[in-house]
């Protein structure tokens, strides 16, 4: 039997998504026409053998979160059950405060997946590939390669490049390390608890020794059960036999920033010729006329010589009026682009408007094209004092109006 846990952080995070993490949190955001999450829940709930998906993250139970996960457990007939933090814990300090829920039922070996990265997700692969190396109680981490500069940005993993065993593990180093980099992806058994369990009780010591940090006193359990998978336990079974990385060829990305989002709803709508085709639109008579990939929601009202694509999706109860334009761009739930608006590498948001014959404009936040190993950088809003150039987003019920460039 298997499980998997999905980790969706906390609304204290996501300051690069605003304004959109404002609306829904942002594991809930739509992406290629379906929530985020929801790529994720997709990939788990094929593999077989799969009981439980767990999501851990200290968002308040909201409405629309518990509407997602019985939409899910209904679609996906499969156990799908949100667990709170009490505060922000880490990556390790999460699954760890949740272990009794997490082993229940004796799982031989459960996922554990970062909401905020969107992939093809070779969870089977994954599986197959730990039968394969190392022995039974070995964990895996699921690998890419990166171009030199940006590795740095990230986990770097050095492989003995013979049997895939991870030797040495570095978060975000100063220098160059290895091109090898974390998919914040892995998979792990029960034993992993024992690790993380040795991490905490050091983490209590330290408390006990070194009661203040900084100006004010800190509370000690909560601090000593706050552990990151990466810094406190990679780097530290590296080398031991236990860690290995599987590399996968597939598409993988960050989803940090709202430039991100438009990425990978690309590489996810791409992805859409295999596994749902149904999703993508096509030419048909008395319809707009689409160029490449483009999502469009059955409730959304399309103007017959509108033009939309490539990488477009159209969410629930959109307007779109004659003859607009619509490239590289997510319009969000009810928003209205009238007669002969344009509309390039953009994100409207939830009923917003865009007035006739306006134009609105972002630069796009695409990896190198000439690069096969590189990745989006997730960019601040800021940099040296100036607005970084990216995609344009309207927030929530933004009105542009007519005949203007912005």
């Amino acid at each position: 039997m298997l499980k998997a846990v999905i980790l969706i952080g906390g609304p204290q995070k996501g300051t690069r998504f605003r304004p959109l993490s404002f609306e829904v949190p942002k594991p809930l955001f739509p992406v290629a026409g379906v929530p985020m999450l929801q790529h994720h829940i997709e990939a788990c709930a094929k593999v077989p053998n799969m009981k439980e998906i767990l999501l851990v993250g200290f968002y308040q139970p909201n409405e629309e979160l518990t509407r997602f996960l019985s939409n899910a457990q209904q679609e996906f007939k499969i156990s799908i059950r949100y667990l709170q933090e009490y505060a922000a814990l880490g990556t390790g300090g999460g699954i760890y405060h949740f272990r009794d829920q997490i082993v229940s039922g004796s799982p031989e070996a459960f996922f554990v997946l970062n909401a905020d990265v969107c992939s093809e997700f070779p969870l089977p692969e994954m599986l197959s590939f730990q039968k394969e190396h190392g022995e039974p109680n070995s964990f895996v981490i699921l690998g890419t390669t990166a171009n030199r500069k940006q590795s740095m940005n990230y986990g770097c993993i050095v492989e003995n490049e013979e049997t895939s065993e991870v030797m040495h593990y570095v978060e975000k180093p100063s220098t160059f390390v290895s091109d090898i980099i974390n998919c914040g992806i892995y998979l792990f058994n029960p034993d992993i608890f024992q690790h993380i369990g040795a991490v905490f009780q050091k983490n209590q010591q330290d408390m006990l020794l070194y009661p203040y940090d900084g100006e004010e006193p800190t509370n000690g359990w909560h601090r000593a059960e706050a552990i990151r998978l990466e810094q406190d336990i990679f780097t530290a079974l590296a080398g031991q036999g236990k860690l290995y990385v599987y590399k996968t060829l597939s598409f993988w990305s960050q989803i940090k920033s709202a430039g991100s989002a438009i990425y990978a709803s690309r590489l996810y709508l791409n992805q859409y010729h295999k596994t749902h085709p149904e999703r993508l639109a096509s030419n048909k008579e008395g319809g707009p006329k689409i160029s490449g990939n483009v999502y469009i929601h059955p409730t959304a009202n399309i103007d017959p010589t509108a033009v939309l694509g490539p990488n477009v999706s159209i969410g629930t109860g959109v307007t779109i009026g004659a003859g607009v334009r619509v490239r590289e761009s997510i319009i969000l739930h009810g928003a209205t682009l009238q007669d002969h608006s344009c509309v390039l590498n953009c994100i409207v948001g939830w009923d917003s408007t865009i007035g006739k014959w306006a134009r609105v404009e972002g630069t796009p936040s695409d990896p190198n094209p000439n690069d096969p190993y590189a990745k989006i950088d997730s960019e601040t809003l800021f940099r040296d004092g100036k607005l970084t150039p990216s995609i344009t987003i309207l927030g929530c019920n933004v009105t542009i109006p007519s005949e203007c460039h912005r």
